[in-house]
């Protein structure tokens, strides 16, 4: 099986409709697919309906983000009702923070000389409530205030700067309970990317297990085979059942690897996805 249980669409920060991304996924021999795209199900109806025309098994899925120990970390969910009332409050409280977040960001850049940052922001995303500091970042080289996005978070956005907002996300234990309450699984996305030292890590995964998490990303976009072996060894240790996601959102190596397409799991590792192969509990 082609397995790819993390990937994103236009609804969120990728570039491809959720039915070109299913079509995608499919071109590239993908059997089992789950859409995830940040604090928003909206693409779901729409992937689901070109997932059963094209033969591929469909996952719900969704990105969350979260805030832990003053960290920014991604939490996926999978196979949840996204009828849920309780998941649908939490996802729209976080895109609202986004737009909350923008305007401060705004109002700071405004003090420096620099107007429309706001409206400016929004005119370059296809959904406003996703918006972030990469739109913040190409409003500014749009204006010619910076050379690359890297210096608009170097001098204005990045931590410290003076455009700097300190966010706060969905809190980690609210995001487990919210997913398990929506009969949904609980995945750390691309724990490899966050920076953590073994004790940081140590306490984080410990904290989401404690919640009701159950698995970990052992692969995700380009990891290499030393990060699938590492995060297949914490997996056991931990308990974790292990996923997989190309974490797809545009056609370069920088957004993530081949849509549809993920290596195989190192031995030992428990398949998320076993629990709907296993039981034909796949839900559509």
């Amino acid at each position: 099986m082609n397995i790819d249980l993390h990937c994103h669409s236009n609804v969120s920060d990728g570039v491809l409709s959720p039915a070109e991304v299913v079509a995608k996924a499919a071109d590239n021999g993908c059997t089992l697919l789950a859409l995830t795209d940040h604090d928003h199900t909206g693409g779901l109806a729409e992937a689901r309906s070109a997932a059963q025309s094209s033969g591929i098994h469909f996952i719900n899925g969704v990105e969350i983000s979260v805030s832990w120990r003053a960290q920014t970390i991604h939490i996926v969910g999978l196979n949840f009702d996204e009828q849920n009332s309780a998941l649908q409050k939490l996802l729209a409280h976080t895109r609202q923070g986004r737009l909350l977040r923008l305007r401060a960001i705004a109002d700071k850049l405004a003090k420096k000389g620099i107007d429309n940052v706001f409206d400016g922001a929004l005119s370059l995303t296809a959904n406003p409530e996703m918006v972030g500091r990469a739109h913040i970042a190409q409003f500014l080289l749009d204006q010619g205030i910076v050379r690359n996005k890297e210096t608009a978070f170097r001098r204005y956005l990045g931590q410290g700067k003076c455009a700097y907002v300190q966010h706060q996300w969905a809190a980690l234990a609210d995001t487990v309970h919210t997913i398990i309450a929506a009969d949904g699984i609980a995945v750390i996305a691309h724990p490899m990317r966050y920076g953590l030292s073994a004790t940081a890590k140590r306490h984080l995964f410990t904290e989401f297990k404690a919640y009701g998490g159950k698995a970990i990303e052992v692969h995700s976009g380009n990891s290499d085979l030393n990060d699938r072996l590492n995060y297949a060894r914490l997996a056991e240790q931990f308990g974790f059942q292990a996923s997989a996601g190309s974490d797809f959102h545009r056609n370069d190596s920088y957004s993530g690897g081949k849509l549809g397409v993920c290596p195989e799991l190192p031995a030992h590792c428990q398949p998320v996805w076993q629990n709907w192969i296993d039981t034909a509990a796949m839900k559509h």
